[in-house]
């Protein structure tokens, strides 16, 4: 299953900032355990979101898990939408990713 999960800054950027490299390096490994499958701010820079690959059985545990583990959630500049995701079309492609 996939999930989108949509960060949105409860801060002013200056402030998020500041948690900026913590965050990116919590997302990279993410990436590299095969997770997280793309990532990236909105623009204008008002928060972000990345697409994840999450377990079949209790996806929402494993979401919950990684916003509470995520940096900027940690720090309480960003607050999160966890999107659990059915995806029908396209499918084998993200399942290629």
């Amino acid at each position: 299953m996939y999930a989108m999960v949509i960060v949105r800054y409860r801060r002013p950027v200056e402030e998020v900032l500041v948690h900026q490299e913590a965050h990116r390096a919590f997302l990279r490994k993410l990436k590299d355990e095969g997770t997280i499958l793309a990532a990236g701010p909105h623009e204008p820079r008002f928060g972000g979101m990345f697409l994840v690959r999450v377990p079949d059985e209790n996806p929402q545990k494993a979401l919950d898990a990684i916003r509470d583990a995520d940096p900027y959630y940690q720090a309480g500049v960003a607050q999160y939408e966890l999107l659990q995701w059915n995806v029908v079309i396209g499918k084998e492609n993200l399942d290629k990713l």
